[in-house]
């Protein structure tokens, strides 16, 4: 805390001082982008990533509530639900009132982080729910015949190299897979079940098979429990002079590299590539949701 801030708050702490006088103070994280690792010039949404700003946010003095924005389409399920805890842990820790505010899209992991909050909102066009667990590759096994590549691999186990895009389907690897799947639905399904307990106004067939939605439908089916965006929401709850603080969450590798004094030049060439692949991997899980 500086200085000038903590006579602030011991002011405010005086006797004779009245809390009412003060503007509500609503601590603010963004949290934009697709979960998990995605290649090493852009690093998505993770734990160790957003923990540093999530401590700041709960620990900001004098505010009366924590406001998550959330852009996301998904990606990790870990780290959706790594996040997603700390968010509730620091929440009962702290003792503060969670606001989650969906903008383009909190969907599949993008909406497990808007659960962790005890009230959620979205704009009517926002892109919300796609509950579901989804896994997608190519099969590049008739191609390498046509070139005549040859494929080899070398493993200890006989499962070891299930789903090797270069090698036919087998359906029993692709039923393991399938129960994996399962087994992660249902965890998600779990936190949305209880996050969302008594709120939801459609049966589980219909909003846990993977559709997703607007933010006006998602507030129809109890998805969301209201329609705007995070300032005027917070000052028709708190009053209109509502205070807003950012608190950032640290930028892409890249960023912290140039901001460093690496420079562009020390980047090496299979970051770069792995860059490239990342940016792909984002560009197509947002294009699944139209944006």
């Amino acid at each position: 805390m500086s200085i000038g801030m903590g006579l602030i708050e011991s002011f405010k702490r005086l006797p004779g001082v009245r809390r009412a006088n003060w503007p509500a103070r609503v601590a603010v994280v963004r949290l934009a982008g697709v979960i998990g690792d995605v290649g090493a010039l852009r690093r998505g949404l993770t734990l160790s990533g957003v923990a540093q700003a999530l401590e700041r946010a709960f620990s900001t003095p004098g505010i009366s509530a924590v406001a998550i924005v959330v852009n996301s389409p998904g990606g990790s399920p870990v780290q959706s639900a790594l996040i997603a805890r700390r968010i509730r842990d620091l929440a009962e820790e702290k003792n503060h009132r969670v606001y989650a505010f969906c903008e383009d899209a909190a969907a599949s992991g993008g909406y497990w982080l808007a659960c962790a909050a005890d009230e959620i909102y979205a704009m009517e066009s926002s892109v919300v729910g796609s509950i579901g667990v989804v896994s997608a590759g190519f099969g590049f096994q008739d191609f390498i015949r046509q070139y005549g590549v040859e494929r080899r691999v070398h493993a200890s186990g006989a499962r070891k190299v299930i789903l090797d895009p270069f090698q036919e389907e087998d359906p029993e690897d692709v039923a393991h897979l399938e129960s994996l799947q399962a087994e992660i639905h249902e965890g998600f399904k779990d936190m949305v079940r209880e996050r969302r307990h008594g709120r939801l106004n459609a049966d589980e067939a219909t909003l846990f098979d993977g559709t997703f939605w607007t933010g006006k439908r998602a507030y129809e089916l109890g998805l969301v429990d209201g329609l705007g965006e995070a300032r005027s929401i917070l000052r028709g709850i708190y009053g209109d002079r509502t205070k807003l603080v950012d608190i950032p969450v640290s930028g892409s590798w890249l960023r912290r590299r140039l901001s460093s004094g690496t420079g562009a030049a020390g980047v090496l060439p299979e970051d770069w590539a792995s860059g490239v692949l990342g940016a792909l991997e984002m560009r197509a899980l947002w294009q699944r949701f139209g944006l």
